[in-house]
């Protein structure tokens, strides 16, 4: 039992005090090269750049280690060292940059939310975190915190991952860390910190380094943490003589009780509360590594598809796949068909089927140069399953390598007219190839789709493409497609 008073932050200006003495001391140890003493006498273009600089930052570090992130962050200013010249690059510019740093998706909102920023806002970031939010693709309210107040000198408030951990110590708070109730409680918090301060933006690093460095998730510094003489969970780890009564009136509502029985409790670690996570989806995608080869055999090319801009993997490329197979669409008999209705839509002619007479297929690795004029598919090989955890997706790669020949001294012509849902879902889409072709290129006009999926028709770099042997590695694919890439290897290696 405990007073609703515990979760308001009070000595406020002791706690600043000791807490920006400890950043003082520490925020160049870790060598970030986006943080930065805050000038007062910065004229507005030069804000801008420092909110560009700190947006990247803090885009990238999301989900991903301070370590992880310097080289790319490096890199990346090296490349775009102004947000023009973000604004002014392609999607494909950028997966590259991004390439093993993971959750595409943040990387084209950085492109996109460049663009609007220089199309619409005069080339500079909104100086507040009202217009940075409600403007700016991709920047919710702690991003928008953490740019002005860094950038803007802006008095708001942080609450991330790190940050919430803080705040549900220092206050002692013992509640689902998510739900609203929490959530309005540690934004007070947070909010109290930066209120009326002289340097906001290092209150909240500070925050955010505390939460990282000293009040980690197990085996926290608690001596050594600049909030210790006023954290409540602290307090509670501490003898007590007594505890004096409290008025019914007074008593929290919002915490549950500590669990007598967790191996945590009576430590500080047993904030914040636990919560189980939702287990992640399970889903089967058939993937297709298309192959075709040069007559002498010594040209190899394979298909790659762009995905959507929007979404999981957003821009990338990948093997020829179909989503999400279950059920009689799963069999190894209807599996085995996939390939035929993909390559329907992928190449302007497409290949003869693979139905020889014996019934056999031809060796694929087999040194008989002869081949008919016609492209055909002459092989088809089960190659076996990738497994590949997402935040949300547990992914199987059902993985099977597809040999083409033939059709001429170069790689087949492939359509790039379709949109990406037709190759996604090896032809399942209702039409004819016309009528496809007709939507496509009413779409390409409107740049809409009328099926309910994130699509797009895509300019610049083709829908499709053929990649030599070589270059397949060095191609912007996430690492589960690099993972079959892998697989498939071995059945030549």
């Amino acid at each position: 039992m405990h007073p609703a008073s515990w979760h308001v932050v009070k000595c406020v200006d002791a706690i600043r005090k000791s807490l920006l003495e400890w950043y003082d001391r520490i925020h160049k140890v870790r060598g970030m090269p986006w943080r930065k003493t805050y000038v007062p006498s910065l004229d507005k273009d030069d804000r801008a750049q420092r909110a560009y600089e700190v947006w990247v930052s803090e885009i990238m570090l999301q989900q991903t280690q301070v370590v992880t992130v310097i080289p790319y962050y490096n890199k990346w200013m090296a490349k775009f060292p102004a947000i023009k010249d973000l604004a002014a690059s392609d999607i494909e510019t950028v997966n590259g940059l991004w390439k093993g740093l993971g959750y595409y998706s943040r990387a084209a909102r950085l492109l996109s939310g460049a663009q609007k920023v220089v199309r619409e806002l005069g080339g500079r970031l909104p100086n507040n975190a009202k217009d940075m939010q409600a403007k700016i693709p991709g920047i919710g309210r702690y991003s928008a915190g953490a740019i002005c107040s860094i950038a803007y000198n802006q008095c708001v408030p942080v609450l991330d991952g790190n940050v919430i951990r803080v705040m549900s110590r220092f206050l002692a708070l013992y509640a689902p860390p998510k739900g609203k109730q929490a959530q309005d409680i540690m934004w007070a918090g947070a909010e109290t910190f930066v209120e009326g301060a002289s340097r906001p933006g290092d209150i909240n690093q500070a925050l955010i380094e505390l939460g990282s460095t000293v009040c980690k998730v197990r085996d926290p510094s608690c001596l050594d943490c600049a909030l210790r003489p006023w954290c409540r969970a602290y307090e509670r780890t501490q003898p007590v003589s007594s505890q004096a009564d409290i008025d019914i009136e007074e008593l929290c509502a919002l915490c549950e009780p500590l669990p007598a029985d967790h191996p945590d409790t009576g430590l500080v670690t047993i904030y914040p509360m636990k919560v189980e996570r939702k287990k992640a989806r399970e889903e089967l995608d058939s993937v297709n590594v298309v192959e075709w080869r040069t007559r002498n055999k010594r040209g190899r090319y394979f298909v790659l598809v762009r995905r959507p801009e929007g979404g999981l993997l957003a821009g990338l490329h990948e093997f020829p796949t179909v989503p999400n197979i279950s059920g009689a669409s799963a069999t190894a008999a209807k599996v085995a068909e996939i390939p035929s209705d993909l390559l329907r839509d992928l190449l302007i002619n497409p290949p003869v089927p693979l139905h020889p007479k014996d019934g056999k297929t031809r060796d694929p690795c087999s040194s008989n140069d002869s081949m008919d004029a016609a492209l055909q598919v002459v092989h088809v090989e089960p190659v076996g399953d990738v497994v590949h955890v997402f935040s949300h997706i547990k992914k199987t790669y059902r993985v099977q390598w597809v040999v083409l020949e033939g059709g001429g001294d170069e790689p087949p012509e492939l359509h790039n007219a379709l949109t990406l849902s037709t190759l996604r879902t090896g032809g399942r889409n209702k039409g004819s190839r016309k009528d496809q072709l007709r939507k496509c290129s009413d779409r390409s006009k409107d740049s809409k789709a009328d099926d309910g999926e994130s699509q797009s028709i895509i300019t610049g770099t083709p829908i499709a493409q053929w990649i030599s042997l070589d270059d397949v590695k060095d191609a912007n694919i996430g690492t589960g497609v690099m993972k079959v890439w892998k697989l498939v290897q071995t059945l030549w290696k």
